[in-house]
């Protein structure tokens, strides 16, 4: 059950970039979610950088006694940057300019031949490797195939059902998903859109270790401020798990 929580703090510094200057600043948010409780820290360096700087994940990587997790895209151009930073975990997520958000998992299935190097060499550098996937079971075999470490299944379809027939579907097939990672020896994560009021029927997944959630933390902590909104979520976290 999770009783872990990553906290993603790109959108701290999306609030800097809107202004192009020095604050708020993102390595502090790392600090402070990291006494708050948090047991680890993930930021998504994008290619058009459109809120998280190389010198974010640098710094964060000297300062943080916790883990550090790294969401980018598999190229080249991040395989360089993030090689010689050593984060503690690369996730490989999908990624295109036009989107808002990350948009669906990656098709590990389909780009196999690509995503079996970008592996490889993380691993050969002791760099952990995630997998941001749909709670599809060819795509958790896939990942098992591909010598990946750990998966994170992608919450977002969850997230944005009402209905509760097909919530209950949903929350199935993340439950099956789980347990096929977990039988695999896969870490198995989970994140997208999560919040206060959907992050029960999640954490209470037995196979899942782990949550990933950000945009709603950050959102939150605008109002009661960023350590109460980490010990809301892992006090609801708990519940759900209990």
């Amino acid at each position: 059950m999770a009783r872990r929580l990553g906290v993603n703090i790109d959108h701290v510094a999306t609030v800097r970039q809107a202004r192009m200057g020095h604050e708020p600043e993102p390595v502090a948010a790392g600090l402070l979610a990291q006494s708050a409780g948090a047991h680890g820290i993930t930021v998504h360096l994008r290619a058009d950088r459109r809120h998280i700087q190389e010198r974010d994940v640098r710094l964060l990587k000297e300062v943080l006694t916790i883990p550090l997790n790294v969401e980018c895209g598999a190229t080249p151009e991040m395989q360089a940057i993030l090689l010689a930073v050593k984060p503690d975990t690369v996730t490989l997520v999908p990624e295109t300019r036009e989107e808002l958000t990350t948009q669906g998992g990656l098709d590990a299935v389909f780009l196999q031949s690509h995503l079996r190097g970008v592996i490889r060499e993380y691993r050969s550098q002791d760099i952990r490797v995630s997998l941001f996937i749909d709670p599809q079971l060819d795509q958790v075999k896939m990942a098992h195939r591909l010598e990946a470490d750990a998966v994170e299944f992608n919450t977002g379809i969850y997230a944005e059902l009402h209905a509760p027939q097909d919530l209950q579907a949903e929350i199935e097939r993340i439950r099956e998903a789980s347990r096929l990672a977990a039988r695999l020896g896969l870490q198995v994560l989970a994140g997208h859109a999560l919040n206060l009021q959907n992050v029960g029927p999640i954490a209470a997944i037995p196979e899942i270790d782990e949550l990933n959630i950000g945009h709603s933390l950050m959102g939150r902590a605008m109002f009661v401020g960023l350590e109460r909104a980490i010990k809301e979520m892992l006090d609801t976290m708990a519940g759900a798990a209990s």
